[in-house]
């Protein structure tokens, strides 16, 4: 009973962190889509319609992430958020990262004439 309540409570803290994950879809999505997917998943999740016992929980993600991605500036602060986080692709963040600061470093750098 603990480990399942454990699994769930996990289960709701990582959909809840990614909202293109918890609408399904990917970071370029468009308004359209991002309503699209709301009134898709909403429907489907809302707890007057489906029995499962984590179809409050995950209506309420779904709910929270139409929230944030429908909001012009909330949407940018949660991408900006996500950047810095290193969630979308963290080799290629990594990767972007130290070349802005190898570049500054040999910028700075005279070489001998």
């Amino acid at each position: 009973m603990l480990n399942n309540f454990l699994f769930s409570e996990l289960s709701c803290f990582r959909m809840t962190t990614d909202h293109y994950a918890a609408l399904g879809l990917g970071s370029d999505a468009s308004l359209a889509d991002i309503k699209k997917a709301f009134r898709q998943k909403a429907s489907f999740y809302h707890p007057d319609k489906n029995p499962a016992p984590d179809a409050a929980v995950r209506f309420r993600a779904v709910q929270q992430a139409y929230e944030v991605l429908s909001d012009p500036e909330q949407r940018q602060a949660y991408d900006d958020n996500r950047r810095r986080n290193l969630l979308d692709d963290p080799l290629e963040t990594a990767k972007t990262i130290w070349q802005g600061y190898f570049q500054q470093v040999l910028a700075g750098l005279q070489l001998p004439r």
